[in-house]
């Protein structure tokens, strides 16, 4: 496992575990990602990632993905 701001750009990867604040989960969540779905890195920033999950594509601050590991 890693964690998800380490992962490969262009790739697509199982969320084994995440964990934060209620707030940040809750979006999370509401925007389908949860244990077991597929995330697909679409681009690094220098603190962002844009990911793709289930057709949505959004932007998420390395300070998250350091807290999903895939």
């Amino acid at each position: 496992m890693q964690k998800l701001s380490k992962a490969a750009t262009g790739r697509s990867y199982t969320i084994q575990w995440m964990f934060g604040v209620p707030e940040v989960m809750d979006f999370l969540r509401e925007h389908h990602v949860e244990e077991g779905d597929n995330i697909q890195i679409i681009r690094k920033l220098k603190d962002a990632l844009i990911v793709g999950v289930k057709g949505s594509r959004f932007a998420m601050g390395n300070e998250i993905a350091d807290r999903i590991q895939v």
